[in-house]
């Protein structure tokens, strides 16, 4: 019997992709994995999408509003419950999240990706619905309903903390566009997860079908990210 390579075995095991990015910078990040594209699609995909305009009714930030909320916005999205949910306010401000983008009727990876999802809940399961949320939004969502996103959370056991969001198709592509996920067509959509901590800045993508044990060692090292330390007072305030 011969023996492997190491390098070969590491070949053909996925492994999660990362990169670290401010807020600022998630618009820009480079789509580095499609998701149920076939060929064709991939070959669009290697020229960018043209950035959508934010929708009208979206509200102006208040002038002492943080950075992050001014970038992000409070685009409407709605979630699996029919309950509306502000992008920046009600999905992202205070916590730590876990982004993917699918489509509920994706015949390719998007089951699998969402599968390994179900696995980071599992292992965080006391801090889901508290500090970490994982958000799953859909680049359909003139298929995808409240009602049919309810039930594909059923499917996946989703628990506390676990969203699923549609809503008017500009306002889904702005909020997919200011996560870094925007795409012209459904299939096209990456298989990257977005996991960030908005309270310290910290973000970082990961490859979602990975070893689910490696994507929880990446959301663990978010999670545990702290505010860096304010720089002490100098004697006589200098």
């Amino acid at each position: 019997m011969t023996n492997t390579p190491a390098n070969e075995k590491n070949r053909r095991r996925p492994r999660a992709v990362v990169a670290v990015a401010r807020f600022f910078r998630l618009a820009s990040l480079v789509v580095v994995a499609l998701g149920c594209g076939s060929l064709d699609a991939a070959r669009a995909q290697t020229k960018a999408p043209s950035n959508p305009s934010q929708p009208a009714g979206v509200p102006a930030p208040a002038a002492n509003a943080s950075t992050a909320q001014k970038y992000f916005t409070d685009v409407e999205l709605i979630n699996q419950n029919g309950e509306k949910m502000r992008l920046y306010s009600d999905v992202l401000k205070g916590r730590v999240v876990v982004v993917n983008a699918f489509f509920a009727t994706c015949q390719g990876s998007c089951l699998p990706m969402n599968r390994n999802l179900e696995k980071v809940q599992a292992a965080f399961k006391e801090r889901m619905g508290k500090d970490l949320y994982i958000v799953s939004i859909s680049v359909d969502p003139t298929v995808d309903t409240p009602q049919a996103l309810k039930e594909y959370a059923k499917k996946l056991n989703a628990t506390p903390g676990r969203l699923f969001l549609t809503g008017k198709k500009e306002n889904v592509d702005w909020a997919l566009y200011k996560l870094g996920q925007y795409v012209e067509q459904r299939e096209q959509h990456t298989n990257i997860f977005i996991i960030g901590n908005e309270s310290t800045g910290l973000w970082k993508k990961a490859f979602g079908l990975a070893q689910s044990d490696e994507l929880v060692k990446i959301v663990e090292t978010v999670l545990n990210d702290k505010p860096a330390a304010a720089a002490p007072a100098t004697p006589g305030g200098k």
